[in-house]
């Protein structure tokens, strides 16, 4: 990749606008579409403040914002972009229709990358002519503060494609990861998601409470975490005990193939967690908002003591 490239964002939203900061922080040129003009509207105001929150001062801010053109047309948006990035909602038949759109108006050499939490990317570029091109960018939220992306390859990428993509990350501080074979969900959030549904079953069958589950992961093995992950945690204590308790406990774990009917019963009494107030627990619009907080305070902390 050169130097300096033209990097296209499709979507303005909160994804969207940590995707075109990271890279007009970094001295890029970013062009953002979005269909809806409100979301263009605000996006110069949210830039700012998310760059406020890493701790740049104004005029870095202002220098950065001044990479970012925001646009409704996809067209004038892809026409001269090195990279677009697509960070539209988790629909996939929106995702292929913007995908057929950027292939009419990039240039050949351009390349695609969807940004997607848990859709298999072979089912978002499998319509494309020219599908050596494409493949998956997972970024993590906040996008702009979590170092990961996962770079997921398809049947059809090319090692050229997934090199470029993984150079251009590092270049601008993150930390990209190969993820070889397109399976749903990737590597992280299969790994999250393990333990939110044991984490669920717990609480459902009346082990403990949902902050109890919380209190156990914050104050254990969750402190170590950013520093020892579990298959270097399991060499530290050794495979063989590793597979001494995995012959007691694995037996007994969650396995079920579908959500937790427990789950699916809060969802359907409209308990969808701090947005609505309630979900695993209560809270009000403060506390809610504390969390957010304390997040954006950990991450800002955990980037200064690790770098």
């Amino acid at each position: 990749m050169k130097d300096t490239n033209n990097i296209a964002v499709l979507g303005a939203g909160l994804m969207g606008h940590g995707i075109a900061l990271t890279f007009a922080r970094a001295g890029h040129n970013v062009f953002v579409y979005d269909a809806f003009p409100a979301s263009l509207d605000s996006l110069q105001e949210r830039v700012r403040a998310s760059l406020t929150a890493l701790g740049l001062a104004d005029h870095e801010a202002t220098e950065a914002i001044a990479r970012i053109t925001p646009g409704t047309e996809l067209a004038e948006c892809v026409a001269n972009a090195d990279v677009v990035f697509e960070a539209a909602p988790e629909k996939p038949e929106l995702k292929r229709a913007l995908f057929a759109d950027v292939e009419r108006f990039a240039s050949k050499d351009c390349i695609f990358a969807s940004n997607t939490s848990v859709i298999p990317i072979t089912t978002i570029m499998a319509d494309l002519k020219d599908r050596s091109r494409a493949l998956g960018t997972h970024w993590w939220n906040p996008p702009h503060m979590i170092p990961l992306v996962e770079v997921i390859r398809t049947e059809w990428t090319s090692d050229a494609a997934l090199t470029a993509m993984t150079d251009l990350l590092a270049s601008v501080g993150k930390t990209p990861v190969r993820v070889e074979k397109d399976v749903a969900g990737f590597i992280g959030n299969r790994l999250q998601h393990a333990m939110w549904r044991e984490a669920i079953s717990l609480v459902e069958n009346g082990v403990c409470t949902a902050a109890d589950v919380d209190t156990v992961v914050n104050t254990s093995f969750g402190r170590r975490l950013s520093v020892l992950g579990p298959m270097a945690n399991a060499d530290l204590v050794g495979t063989d005990l590793t597979l001494d308790i995995h012959e007691n406990v694995l037996a007994d774990l969650d396995n079920r193939p579908k959500p937790s009917p427990y789950l699916r019963d809060l969802v359907e009494a409209g308990k969808l967690g701090m947005k609505s107030g309630e979900g695993f627990q209560s809270w009000t619009p403060e506390e809610a908002d504390n969390v957010r907080q304390r997040v954006a305070v950990h991450l800002r902390k955990l980037e200064t003591i690790l770098s």
